[in-house]
């Protein structure tokens, strides 16, 4: 997407241990990308959910997959360049 990303995970780890520097890393990459410095590249707040059974974990990968779709950036989620479900 290109005003932001949806990330699914399954970790042990707890996110404040690899969501700071997943963010880091992919802002100073993206920085310098962009020919960007000294600004802010993520917003200050994520949204997280707890993901309780099989269904509601395939009800988000669906949706996830089809946001390019929604967005009219893909016809299909298989088309989106960046997609899991390419």
């Amino acid at each position: 997407m290109p005003n932001h990303v949806h990330i699914l995970v399954t970790s042990s780890v707890i996110a404040p241990k690899w969501l700071g520097p997943f963010k880091g890393f992919t802002a100073f990459e993206a920085n310098k990308i962009l020919a960007r410095q000294g600004n802010h590249f993520w917003q200050h707040e994520s949204y997280d959910q707890l993901v309780r059974s099989d269904s509601e974990f395939d009800r988000i990968v669906a949706y996830i997959e089809g946001n390019p779709v929604k967005a009219h950036l893909a016809a299909t989620p298989k088309e989106f360049r960046w997609s899991s479900a390419a």
